[in-house]
């Protein structure tokens, strides 16, 4: 009876929606400006190169932001915190419209990522609050597959505003999405930290907080492997434009469609995580979620090293990467934050701030490598997803030596 109800859904449909929707603002403020990279370093003066590194900016802003949201919402609950970074992320997505050059562009986008990470620390947080293990792999999967339409969505509709609007109104779009979270918070979130669970923190506090969670094992390898294969898509991400357009001549809608393409993925896997939740357990899901992105990065190298490979080769190298995600996110996270209670928040925001900040490392990498920009990639994404499986199979070990 017991296995039966781990195994029933735990949440609503709607919860669920909103815990989305927040979390979509990233993939949205990442991947809907990407096919006006060229456009914007064109206007600029710069290299598309050069123009991406808005990107690993942005990833600055969420690796820092995500560690004062964490233990912030930890002390005073769950709600407050969105209102002030939603409020934020809306006035920096303005900011962006107005700037005159990249330095500029990339200042606003640090405090547009300052804003928006709020949505995705407290949605892991509420999650961990409201259910068990069981239903945490469910309904991150859940939210992956809804918010896995962004990635899809968002390249697709920044291509659309380009033929007829200047990249300035991507930005604007940017804003109004802020406002629509804000308003939904308001009318729709119920705090889901109550006055009795809440931890009173000082800064001391706060920062042994931190090395007491980072010093668990439950939560630091899970949080490791996790974090590692999903660095895997940032420089994904951040190689996309260069690789698409720059390399492979691709026009700004048929890069749109291609990154779409693979962000499909994601939500392709994460339904099958969903559908193995009964008949597999979340280790053996996370292990072949490693494998697949593991053997994609190496068919992403194998296209680098090819004198003129074509685009379907690499694409399918890409797929895999990118698709195994679906696997490897969602139980990562559900073994990570299986045991952190009312500290889910910053713990949330250490997973969340490292993710990031691999993504960052990866960005910064990636300008030094003097390849072409397929191979740069791939052997950025082999890297990461190599020492990504490594780990996961460090957490089988810690999982069995649990089970026994």
């Amino acid at each position: 009876m017991q296995a039966e109800q781990s195994h029933k859904r735990q949440y609503s449909t709607a919860w669920i929606l909103l815990l989305a929707l927040l979390t979509a603002l990233g993939p949205l403020s990442i991947d809907m400006y990407l096919p006006a990279l060229p456009q914007m370093a064109d206007e600029f003066g710069v290299s598309t190169q050069m123009m991406a590194n808005s990107l690993p900016a942005y990833f600055l802003g969420l690796a820092i932001g995500q560690l004062f949201y964490g233990p912030i919402s930890d002390r005073i609950g769950r709600k407050t915190p969105l209102y002030f970074g939603l409020a934020l992320y809306a006035i920096a997505s303005l900011a962006c419209v107005f700037v005159t050059n990249e330095w500029a562009l990339i200042a606003a986008r640090i405090f547009q990522a300052l804003g928006g990470c709020v949505g995705v620390v407290i949605a892991r947080a509420a999650i961990r609050d409201r259910l068990d293990v069981a239903g945490s792999a469910q309904a991150f999967s859940s939210m992956m597959i809804v918010m896995g339409l962004a990635p899809i969505l968002s390249p697709i509709f920044g291509a659309w505003i380009l033929i007829f609007f200047p990249w300035q109104v991507i930005f604007v779009c940017l804003a109004i999405i802020g406002v629509i979270c804000w308003l939904c918070v308001h009318f729709f979130f119920i705090e889901s930290l109550p006055v009795e669970r809440r931890l009173k923190l000082s800064f001391y506090q706060v920062t042994t907080l931190y090395a007491a969670i980072l010093k668990d094992e439950s939560f630091r390898v899970p949080m490791l492997a996790g974090c590692l294969t999903g660095a895997a898509l940032f420089c994904y991400i951040s190689s996309a434009s260069a690789v698409f357009m720059g390399q492979y001549g691709l026009s700004q809608q048929q890069f749109s469609y291609a990154f779409a393409l693979n962000a499909a993925g994601i939500m392709l896997m994460s339904s099958l995580n969903k559908h193995l939740n009964t008949r597999m357990g979340i280790f053996p899901r996370l292990r072949l979620g490693g494998s697949i992105q593991c053997f994609g990065a190496l068919v992403v190298v194998s296209a680098g090293l090819m004198v003129n490979a074509p685009l379907w080769f690499l694409m399918i190298g890409l797929f895999l990467v990118v698709s195994g995600i679906g696997l490897t996110g969602p139980n990562a996270m559900a073994l990570a934050m299986s045991q952190q209670g009312a500290r889910a928040g910053t713990a949330s925001a250490i997973m969340g701030s490292t993710q990031f900040a691999f993504g960052l490392l990866g960005g910064v990498i990636l300008n030094f490598l003097i390849w072409k920009a397929s191979l740069n990639m791939g052997l950025m994404m082999l890297m990461f997803t190599s020492v990504g499986l490594f780990t996961i199979f460090k957490v089988g070990k810690q999982q069995n030596s649990i089970s026994v």
